[in-house]
């Protein structure tokens, strides 16, 4: 889950916080930095949803989930692709505004536009939320804002999902048998995405709490599979002695990354535990014979996002329903043996 790049641009930024659950759970905090003066629609409601790597596969199902819902719903939505263009982003908010949309959600390549966003939106009377990834009004670094600044989002809690991996490495580790001594971890993320790095440390907590004393090794990617690749493999390079690899990151991409470097350093299968979370890409390891490094993936639906995402603005516009602070979707660990009944798409 997730996906990312960069580009920094500067001025005013806020989106809505993500997620829903089969037991969809919220904060309980209203978000009043962008939104406040957004009047409800009396007739049919357009919606604009811009997403980041829109041809990446969790995005594309988080798509499909969002037109879903819009047409039981009756509403007129466009789905933007912008890529990894952050400069994109900006300029689709403007070109939304003028064919007045009613509200905009956002996945943004990059948190640095979330002043700018914000700021686009709030002087048209824009509904704003977020999806996946969050942002600020008043800076380009969702960590460093004040909560009250926050943008509403829509999407899975970061820390429930690092929690679930690290709990999973540790259990094969144990189960493994191997030596802290001779194991290394390697965290893998971009490093100025705050929902990764809320996944990241997550899953250093809670594998730590139940196998201390292996250490870690954080690795700066930018999130896509061939990045990770190239970072983890000169990571590989400057540790001969290691006999053992675990490896989470942000998302699928970072954890396949790693087990391929690891695999082309002629580190076999079975000293890697990696742990991916999406499954989107882990499940194309489990579909052959042979064995991969790739033990478990974290399963998130992108479809529950979008589908969420669309109706949390329909409630806005329509009944004048205030935006949760965050909403949470449910997510399930899946392997080998399991995600075809789990119902991922591998494609």
């Amino acid at each position: 889950m997730s996906r990312i790049t960069s580009g920094r641009l500067a001025a005013t930024a806020a989106l809505l916080a993500l997620g829903l659950a089969t037991s969809a759970c919220s904060t309980g905090q209203e978000s009043t930095s962008a939104e406040g003066s957004v009047a409800p629609v009396s007739g049919k409601i357009s919606i604009t949803y811009l997403q980041k790597q829109g041809d990446q596969e969790y995005f594309v199902g988080e798509a499909a989930g969002a037109k879903a819902k819009a047409a039981e719903l009756g509403i007129d939505l466009k789905v933007v692709n912008l890529g990894n263009d952050a400069n994109k982003t900006v300029s689709e908010v403007q070109a939304a505004i003028a064919q007045k949309t009613n509200g905009i959600i956002v996945v943004v390549p990059d948190p640095a536009v979330g002043p700018q966003v914000v700021q686009a939106a709030k002087d048209a009377r824009i509904a704003l939320l977020t999806s996946d990834d969050q942002i600020c009004a008043t800076g380009p670094d969702p960590a460093a804002c004040d909560k009250a600044k926050l943008i509403p989002r829509i999407g899975f809690s970061g820390a429930q999902m690092g929690g679930e991996v690290g709990k999973r490495a540790a259990q094969d580790f144990k189960k493994a048998g191997w030596n802290p001594a001779d194991t290394r971890i390697i965290s893998a993320w971009k490093q100025d995405v705050t929902v990764c790095g809320d996944r990241v440390k997550a899953a250093k907590e809670t594998f730590g709490a139940a196998v201390p004393g292996v250490q870690n090794i954080d690795v700066a990617t930018d999130n896509t599979p061939t990045g990770a690749q190239d970072k983890i493999a000169a990571t590989v390079t400057a540790n001969p002695g290691v006999k053992h690899w675990v490896v989470w990151g942000c998302n699928d991409e970072n954890v396949q990354g790693g087990v391929t470097a690891l695999e082309n350093a002629g580190i076999g299968a079975d000293n890697v535990i990696g742990v991916g979370l999406g499954a989107y890409l882990a499940c194309k390891d489990w579909g052959g014979d042979k064995p991969s490094g790739m033990k478990a993936a974290l399963f998130i639906n992108g479809r529950d996002v979008g589908a969420l995402a669309v109706q949390t603005m329909y409630d806005r516009l329509k009944n004048g329903k205030d935006f949760p602070a965050e909403a949470f979707a449910a997510t399930k660990m899946v392997d080998a043996t399991t995600w075809k009944s789990a119902g991922v798409s591998c494609n």
